[in-house]
């Protein structure tokens, strides 16, 4: 993955605390970047998207 920038980040607050979003916690959703405050948010967002993927992909199915 190539390195993410703060300057392309679509939202200025953290969407799980409020507060501002950091460089360092930076992730790539949708083909857009997204910002967290710190890099625990930014994993557990990483967490439920993958979770969430896995259940589509197993619901696809029905």
């Amino acid at each position: 993955m190539a390195e993410l920038n703060l300057a392309d980040c679509i939202n200025e607050t953290c969407p799980w605390s409020g507060e501002p979003v950091r460089a360092d916690s930076l992730t790539e959703y949708a083909g857009r970047v997204v910002g967290f405050c710190n890099t625990g948010c930014r994993d557990k967002f990483d967490t439920a998207i993958r979770h969430f993927e896995e259940a589509k992909a197993a619901g696809a199915g029905r």
